[in-house]
């Protein structure tokens, strides 16, 4: 029988690859996206790079306590900056009524794909060297 995994470290990251799967499968374009979620999106991105690179390390280094604890700040880093950006769209939205916000929306989503193209690109360069 099929089954369907999601691994996250946190009840948000699950629900938010669950959702990200179920807009796939009803064929959801990512440039429907709302400004948030694409900042949401990009940090799964970051922090799934981090886990990779982490991974991809020989194993006795990839077990020190000083990766590990990298590895962790790197979350650390990319979740506080998500809020701060999440906190910063939503205080420009009620400022302006949404108007920005909105008109920013699809530049949004094409600077994000771009953006997770570039990172994406450069994570594979780095494993390769490796």
């Amino acid at each position: 029988m099929p089954t369907v995994s999601f691994e996250g470290e946190t009840h948000d990251e699950i629900v938010a690859k669950v959702r990200r799967w179920l807009a796939s499968i009803d064929g959801e374009r990512s440039a429907n996206l709302s400004l948030v979620q694409v900042v949401e999106q990009s940090a799964e991105l970051t922090k799934n790079a981090l886990r990779i690179i982490a991974g991809a390390a020989p194993a006795p280094l990839a077990q020190t306590d000083v990766v590990k604890t990298l590895t962790d700040m790197g979350y650390s880093a990319t979740d506080t900056t998500k809020q701060a950006v999440i906190d910063g769209l939503d205080s420009v939205e009620r400022l302006t009524g949404g108007s920005v916000v909105q008109r920013l929306g699809q530049a949004g989503a094409t600077a994000a794909y771009s953006m997770n193209a570039a990172v994406a690109r450069s994570v594979l360069e780095t494993l390769k060297r490796l």
